[in-house]
């Protein structure tokens, strides 16, 4: 295990959480991959994480309702927030809702690399 980080995927898409958790292995992180928001926080591992990657829209709790979620509990997590949807204010939700980065569907996978990085301080 190269950098000791716990990632979490949040994505109702399998295809895109499947996706997700295989290149975030790539960059040699542990990866477990969430259905929903609700099963991410219900895992006995929730507060070992050090980022979490979620959709916005996501059927049940959303990605913002996820981070207020993780802010209630303390959680000192970082969330990267990723939507297909086009509303131009969704950037700056995000953004001040506390997620560290706002990636739009879809994306290159090294715009996710650089937004990993940036979370995980290296």
């Amino acid at each position: 295990m190269a950098n000791g980080h716990l990632i979490s995927i949040v994505d109702d898409d399998p295809s895109m959480r499947d996706a997700l958790a295989a290149l975030v292995r790539t960059l040699g992180h542990n990866v477990r991959a969430f259905a929903s928001a609700e099963e991410f926080l219900a895992s006995s591992e929730l507060d070992q994480f050090s980022c979490a990657i979620t959709d916005i829209q996501m059927p049940g709790m959303n990605g913002f309702e996820l981070k207020q979620q993780l802010s209630r509990r303390d959680s000192q997590m970082l969330v990267i927030m990723i939507t297909a949807r086009a509303e131009p204010d969704l950037e700056e939700k995000a953004i001040a809702s506390g997620a560290i980065c706002f990636l739009r569907k879809p994306f290159e996978a090294e715009t996710l690399v650089d937004c990993l990085e940036k979370a995980l301080g290296s």
